[in-house]
This record gives structure tokens, C-alpha cells and sequence, in this order.
């Protein structure tokens, strides 16, 4: 089995990897893998306290919309930005009356203008952009953007850095199995993998992922660098405190004279 990974990665990356290859691997899928990763309603909470009523939202990779539909059902103007055409078809199949505004591009240089009261990259979606350089760069643009009183919500893992190889079950049922396949390489916080799906009709399906990570303070650094100072933390969501045991986190960076 093992050697299904070196088949996969090449040179610390999956060949042909693009920025739009994770929303095309799992627009189909997405919404059944991962509907309960997080707390959608505690998030579109916090969205209207930081946004405020009827504020102006922009979601980083916005994918099918699990959390921009229900915030714009809230009463907040959202616009979401994805590189990916099949999560925002997803998006607009839920979404028939247009209630969120998309953008199809990437979220460092495919921004909207206009000032906004919350940007909100949600559940890892920052780590998709592959250098510390992209993310630095989004931060920056992302506080172009930001209202004086706005806020930039990051909801990320705390990084535990691993080197290696591995290939587990993640899923068992008598007409599929899906597998994954994945490498972590600590010294550069990047890791890349496939989710292997295997049906007894379909044949087999590749979904690739891959992230460069970031730590808590590399974050905070970056933030700083643009101007933007952490305000609000805590281990999830859900509002759990930040501990040394956290991971998770989600932060609020705002412009320091916003963050009174």
C-alpha cells in the first residue's frame, strides 16, 4: 500500500496540483463529508456580532456555500470568492434566488473591491494557498479590505509538525471503501495527499488535497505585517477557550485602533 503514495507525490507535491483541484476533487462530495465539521449556526453568530446587523461579509474560499447561504440567510450581505467552478455550481444549485454573491478566482488576487465589515476564512481554507508568501499576501489584501472596526475571522488547526507517510481507512461500506493516502513534511509545513474512492459501480475516484500550514504566532506575525493585530481567540467556534491543549483555533484580527 505504501507504494500508492509514491505513486501520488512527487517532489513533495501531487503532480498537476492547481488551486481549484481540491473544490473540482470534492464539490460532489462535500456537503455529505463534511456538513458537521463545525458549528454552522455558532458561526453565523459570530459573523452578525463582528459584521453587525446587514453588514457587508466576504468568505474566503467560499466552496458550496455551507456557511455562506445560512449567514446571508441571516440578514448579512455576502459575497464568497472560490478558484473552484464545481463548488460554486454547488453553491448556486443551493442557493437559486442569488442570495450570495460569488466571484470564481483566487483569494489573494482575485479580491473584490469595496470595504468590508467581516472577512471569515473558514476551517483550514487559509492553508490551501501553498507558501507562506500567498498567505501573507492574502492577509494583506484582506486589510485593504477590512472596515476600521471590521473583522478578519481565521478558524485553523494548531499544527502538530510530522514528517512521514501514511495510507488509513476513512470510510467502509459494502459497495465503497475510501482511502487515504497522504505526506507530511514538517520542515517545510506542508503536507498533500488523495482521497481514494473505490465503488462497486463507479470504479475509482481521485479527490487530492493539499496545504502549507502555518503556526498560531507565524499567523499572528503575518497579521501583524499587514497591519492587523489578534483580538479575539479561542479554541473553537463555539467560543471554548485557547489552551496550550487547543486544536483549534479561531481568531479575530482587526486594525489596532478597531481592536479598543
Amino acid at each position: 500500500m505504501w507504494a500508492w503514495t509514491a505513486i501520488l507525490v512527487e517532489d513533495g507535491g501531487v503532480r498537476g496540483y492547481t488551486s481549484s483541484s481540491y473544490g473540482d476533487g470534492f464539490a460532489d462530495v462535500y456537503d455529505e463529508w463534511y456538513a458537521a465539521v463545525s458549528d454552522v449556526d455558532a458561526t453565523v453568530a459570530l459573523a452578525r456580532r463582528v459584521a453587525g446587523d446587514g453588514g457587508r461579509v466576504l468568505e474566503l474560499g467560499v466552496g458550496t456555500g455551507r456557511l455562506a447561504i445560512p449567514m446571508a440567510r441571516a440578514g448579512l450581505r455576502v459575497i464568497g470568492v472560490d478558484a473552484s467552478a464545481s463548488m460554486l455550481e454547488r453553491l448556486s444549485e443551493r442557493d437559486p434566488d442569488g442570495a450570495v454573491a460569488v466571484v470564481c478566482g483566487d483569494m489573494v488576487d482575485d479580491l473584490p473591491d469595496g470595504t468590508f465589515d467581516l472577512v471569515l476564512v473558514a476551517y483550514n481554507t487559509l492553508f490551501n494557498l501553498d507558501s507562506a508568501r500567498r498567505q501573507a499576501a492574502c492577509f494583506a489584501q484582506v486589510a485593504a479590505r477590512l472596515a476600521p472596526t471590521g473583522g478578519f475571522v481565521v478558524e485553523a488547526f494548531v499544527p502538530v509538525p510530522h514528517s512521514g507517510s501514511q495510507v488509513s481507512v476513512r470510510s467502509l461500506a459494502v459497495d465503497r471503501v475510501v482511502l487515504s493516502a497522504s505526506s507530511h513534511h514538517a520542515e517545510e509545513q506542508t503536507a498533500e495527499g488523495q482521497y481514494i474512492e473505490i465503488t462497486e459501480v463507479g470504479g475509482v475516484r481521485l479527490r487530492p488535497w493539499a496545504i502549507r500550514w502555518s503556526t498560531v504566532e507565524q499567523l499572528d506575525e503575518m497579521a501583524g505585517r499587514a497591519g492587523l493585530v489578534p483580538h479575539e481567540r479561542w479554541g473553537d467556534v463555539d467560543g471554548r477557550p485557547f489552551t496550550t491543549e487547543s486544536e483549534r483555533h479561531v481568531t479575530i484580527y482587526r486594525h489596532p485602533t478597531g481592536a479598543v
